[in-house]
């Protein structure tokens, strides 16, 4: 039997619902509010940029610190920030896309350190005709949360509450990083690059660490090979250190490799390159790793990109002579090699493919995706969609990351989903935004053209084609191969972990398919159960190979490889005194 609800009842229940639905979390008016305060004293002029708001349950570091791609990330949230005038405070937008719950109405009422942050943009008038607003790089390899001149508040610890208003003053700027100081081994120079502040509209730099061979003062009249290490933006000359490991420092634990102690073995693998480096048997060259950060990402990827510009002519044409010619280089294409892993590793091969007549050898480690057939696990050409594998009745996430066993911590989408709460329109400053700022073409807007919808990850085919035809270097190889041929044999060297972090080893296996049935005449090899970033030395760990690549690779060349590739006459003998 139905019960019967008179008129007056039933007008009397309506009304409830209405109050509850109007005191429900997800009612803008019973958000949080959070007013952000910009000082006179902290900037002179109106500011644009990406406005971060953190909260965590975490005090043992800033919350700045604490947004990753770890199921232990806190809470972000961003918004752009156009024209902020100093002295005046901005209402941080409830709508404002957060990671890793997207809306402010999903936070709990709680106990949080919150902190807020101002990843400030520049704007750039380009030569292409568009202007944009982008975080220029300022010496901290493009890290928003490091980046010299952003302005940021000292944590504070509040009670969240539905409907409640809270003020946020900033009161800090992240201070300028002090550059590194010449050694009688390291020298670090700076150039100006003209076609890079061309495409800019504005100055722009290129910079490296050079490593001066063992007798470099010695021998004056000798000129000696270039070794190039590509990756990440290094502060440095990194893995290489004149004294013993310092035992006073206390142990650090590497939850990665389960090893404590693990700064130690840092430490003493890189005294054991110095002691290397400067023994009777290791080959006399100059290493040199570049920097070259810019506006989209801690790297460029070494290649020439219609939204970052002509890098790889800019590094190829103008940073490596200027470095050959300083320090006494050869200064032709046999006598000099590059090797790196991860970007480093997509880069060596890269610059060896695109520009096979400058470079004589190279050795890639981990590559980022070298076949957009396994872009990670996504198949751009095939695939309808980046973030799910689609049923009639069910969606399954892709996965991003995993460990050598295969448990996996992240998703495709979840990535994704960071970087599109640190900033749009690809300026996230993160990685899969970078490989959409090099890959793709301009759009309309001045930006990237986006690979997929970040949001959706419904894949866009016309952006992959252009991918294809310009960055997808098995493809490339494939298509070019009766020119390159002559030019890369014996000079492409590929090894991969497979049980990469990143499942990069799925793009080796198919460019290896096509290789395997030519006489490129190199190497490709991978490690049992190796991570990310195994570098092809079977008899070390990862945690100890990672570690190698400059002892590994520099001999490898020099005894193995360079007697192959060297022309008739050439000199390789005075600089291995």
């Amino acid at each position: 039997m139905k019960p019967y609800l008179t008129p007056l009842l039933q007008l009397t229940l309506l009304s409830i619902l209405f109050s509850c639905s109007n005191n429900d979390p997800s009612h803008p008016n019973d958000f949080p509010s959070f007013t952000i305060h910009l000082p006179d004293s902290l900037a002179e002029a109106p500011l644009d940029g990406r406005l971060l708001l953190m909260f965590s349950t975490d005090a043992d570091k800033e919350p700045r610190f604490q947004i990753t791609d770890a199921p232990n990330t806190q809470q972000i949230f961003g918004m752009n920030i156009e024209a902020w005038e100093p002295g005046t405070s901005i209402t941080f937008a409830p709508e404002a896309f957060g990671y890793p719950l997207e809306k402010m109405s999903d936070l709990s009422p709680g106990e949080y350190q919150v902190q807020a942050l101002l990843h400030i943009y520049e704007t750039f008038q380009r030569s292409d005709g568009h202007t944009v607003k982008l975080p220029m790089d300022r010496g901290e390899g493009q890290q928003w949360n490091k980046a010299p001149g952003n302005l940021l508040n000292t944590p504070l610890t509040l009670t969240i509450q539905n409907g409640k208003e809270y003020t946020i003053v900033l009161n800090q700027t992240i201070p300028p990083i002090s550059p590194p100081e010449d050694s009688k081994y390291i020298k670090h120079i700076k150039i100006k690059s003209d076609l890079l502040s061309k495409f800019w509209g504005r100055d722009m730099y290129l910079g490296a660490h050079v490593l001066l061979p063992e007798g470099w003062e010695e021998h004056p009249d000798v000129k000696y090979p270039l070794a190039i290490m590509h990756g990440h933006f290094p502060y440095d000359f990194g893995g290489w250190r004149t004294t013993p490991p310092d035992t006073t420092e206390p142990c650090e634990y590497s939850k990665r490799f389960d090893l404590d102690c693990y700064n130690r073995i840092v430490q003493q693998e890189a005294y054991d390159f110095y002691q290397a480096w400067t023994s009777p048997d290791f080959p006399r060259v100059i290493a040199i790793k570049i920097q070259h950060a810019n506006p989209y990402y801690d790297d460029s990827y070494a290649v020439n990109s219609q939204n970052l510009g002509p890098y790889g002519d800019a590094i190829t044409y103008e940073l490596i002579p200027h470095i050959e010619k300083q320090f006494r280089g050869i200064g032709e294409g046999w006598a000099r090699f590059v090797y790196g892993g991860s970007t480093g590793g997509w880069e060596a091969l890269a610059v060896q493919v695109l520009y096979p007549d400058e470079y004589g050898a190279c050795y890639a480690a981990c590559p980022d995706p070298i076949d957009f057939r396994a872009y990670c696990l996504t198949n751009i050409y095939d695939d309808k969609n980046a973030y799910y594998l689609d049923g009639s009745f069910r969606k399954v996430e892709i996965a991003g990351r995993r460990d050598y066993l295969g448990n996996v911590t992240t998703s495709l989408r979840s990535m994704n989903m960071r970087e599109l709460a640190l900033g749009d329109k690809s300026r996230s400053g993160q990685q899969w935004d970078i490989w959409e700022a090099v890959y793709s073409p301009v759009g309309s807007d001045g930006y990237p053209q986006r690979i997929w919808d970040k949001y959706t990850g419904d894949i866009k085919p016309e952006v992959a084609q252009y991918w294809k035809e310009n960055y997808d270097l098995a493809y490339i190889l494939q298509r070019d191969w009766e020119s390159l041929a002559p030019k890369l044999k014996g000079k492409i060297h590929i090894y991969c972990g497979d049980m990469d972090n990143y499942y990069l080893n799925n793009a080796v296996y198919l460019a290896e398919e096509f290789l395997s049935e030519t006489n490129y005449d190199g190497e490709i090899d991978y490690g049992d159960r190796a991570e990310h970033c195994w570098n092809g030395d079977h008899t070390q760990p990862n945690h100890i190979s990672r570690l190698r690549y400059h002892r590994m690779f520099i001999p490898k060349w020099a005894e193995e490889d360079m007697p192959k590739i060297a022309p008739t006459g050439a000199d390789t003998r005075s600089w291995r005194y």
